[in-house]
């Protein structure tokens, strides 16, 4: 509506401006005569001026016929086609014309006019393979959904153009959700085109959604052999793929099939966590401690974990406290200063009642980097060592608003996982979780402290209401315990 108001000003503007020329014209004294053939023409400076624009008309027509009367000579002369090119090279120019137009308005963000170019370019070229794929884009950019499936359909009626339609119509079901339909169509794609990083990449992150471990693999060996993906990428990914087959293998009992993918995985990517703890619980499994330690030590080595340090007890579930210090030895001297480190020693001494020694051990980490579950340590070695209640209720309260320290985090999207999965469960991405602290701890309350007394019992009570306070705080910190990962027992994992 506005448009078509802005031409009709123009049109009145232009035709306003033209009539008071002509008019200024008229007032202008003079002219020319023109003498032919003895008779004289006298021409005012309009009548000049009109002359000199018809004189101009006439020649470009006469140009045109001249070059139509070129064309009828070479096809009287045999040429057959000459008049038809004659004619065609018009519409060619005019349609490739509109289809520039359109290509700029569309990478202008104007849908609607890039539809318009788009209609008059197919006018004039009669090319489906040139229009139909700028009608598509320009009719998904005016949000013309329909129109867009549509011309996309008419793509897939050629071999050259079947691979854009099939891409086009699954960009359009993964936007509305229809995840059947878009890896059928993935795979399609697929099939065309092989060595298609985008689409590798859209059906591999589809397989994974739908659990497709197999065709997963399959599709990442491809991008391997086409040069998509670095060696060390693919690696990591396929060990990946082969643990989630692995726990799938474990649900379906196929406990052998099972423990060798677990294996399988580890060896493609020693330092995945997951797959070392259930690497080495396959090696447990099958009576053999010495892979089972081997496995843990390299896992812990690259990045320490309670899960690894949970499945190094179950090696020795029966052994006494002072031979699982002992024994842990294997893994405490590999990264002395790490956190990780400090609170599994700690630990260790605590299940020992060595609380002097876990005291020790803990160091100033609880002030270096304070967290939920080193800051319960600390209490509960307080406990141990015998410390006024309050010292405890000063820990506990700590760790109530403290973060949580390291876990399960979506590098791409930032959402914390409880445990480990291959693909995320906020952003769909794949092998993007990572053992690390969050940029906001989700535990942090800044009233935590006021659920305090209803778990450790209220402060400012008499004597013997104190009492029963004391027994509450034994009971906090047994049940505080169960957030720091006792090696102790295999069954604490």
């Amino acid at each position: 509506m506005l448009w078509s108001l802005i031409k009709i000003l123009v049109f009145i503007a232009a035709i306003t401006a033209l009539t008071f020329g002509a008019t200024e014209l008229l007032k202008v004294e003079g002219g020319a005569t023109i003498e032919i053939g003895g008779s004289e023409l006298s021409l005012s400076v309009l009548q000049l001026v009109f002359a000199a624009l018809a004189f101009i008309v006439l020649v470009w027509i006469g140009l045109k016929l001249l070059k139509l009367a070129v064309a009828t000579f070479k096809f009287l002369n045999g040429d057959e086609t000459a008049i038809s090119r004659y004619f065609d090279r018009n519409r060619e120019r005019k349609g490739y014309e509109a289809l520039s137009e359109g290509m700029m308005a569309l990478a202008s963000g104007e849908g609607h006019l890039a539809m318009t170019k788009a209609s008059r370019a197919e006018k004039y070229l009669n090319s489906p393979k040139l229009t139909n794929l700028l009608t598509a884009q320009a009719a998904e950019l005016a949000g013309d959904k329909r129109k867009a499936e549509q011309t996309y359909r008419k793509l897939l009626e050629d071999d050259s153009t079947r691979f854009v339609g099939v891409r086009g119509i699954l960009k359009q079901k993964l936007e509305a959700g229809e995840t059947d339909m878009a890896i059928k169509l993935a795979q399609k794609a697929f099939a065309l085109k092989p060595r298609h990083s985008e689409t590798q990449d859209v059906l591999l992150k589809l397989q994974a959604e739908q659990e497709d471990w197999k065709g997963a693999r399959e599709t990442l060996n491809a991008k391997l052999s086409s040069g998509g993906l670095p060696r060390d990428v693919h690696k990591r990914r396929d060990a990946v793929l082969a643990l989630s087959e692995a726990k799938d293998m474990v649900i379906d009992g196929e406990e052998a099939k099972a423990q060798q993918g677990a294996i399988d995985a580890n060896r493609l990517s020693p330092d995945l966590i997951p797959a070392a703890v259930m690497a080495a619980r396959s090696y447990i499994a099958q009576g053999n401690a010495r892979y089972a330690t081997r496995v843990l030590t390299k896992a812990w080595t690259a990045n320490p974990h309670p899960d690894l340090a949970a499945v190094f007890a179950e090696i020795a579930p029966n052994e006494s406290p002072a031979e699982r210090i002992k024994r842990f030895r294997a893994l405490t001297k590999l990264l002395p200063d790490h956190p990780e480190t400090k609170m599994l020693l700690a630990e260790l001494y605590v299940a020992a009642e060595d609380f002097p020694e876990a005291k020790r051990a803990i160091g100033n980490l609880v002030d270096e980097l304070p967290t939920a579950r080193s800051l319960t340590l600390m209490a509960a070695i307080e406990r141990g060592a015998g410390a006024d209640d309050d010292v405890v209720r000063g820990w506990l309260t700590k760790a109530l608003t403290a973060s949580r320290g390291p876990q399960w985090v979506c590098s791409n999207c930032g959402h914390v996982h409880p445990a480990w999965a291959p693909v995320c469960d906020s952003c769909s991405s794949f092998d993007t979780l990572a053992w690390t602290t969050p940029a906001k701890s989700d535990v942090a309350m800044p009233s935590g402290t006021e659920m305090l007394p209803l778990i450790v019992g209220q402060l400012g009570k008499n004597e013997g209401d104190a009492d029963a306070t004391t027994g509450n705080d034994a009971d906090v910190i047994d049940v505080e315990a169960d957030d720091v990962k006792e090696p102790a027992s295999a069954d604490q994992k």
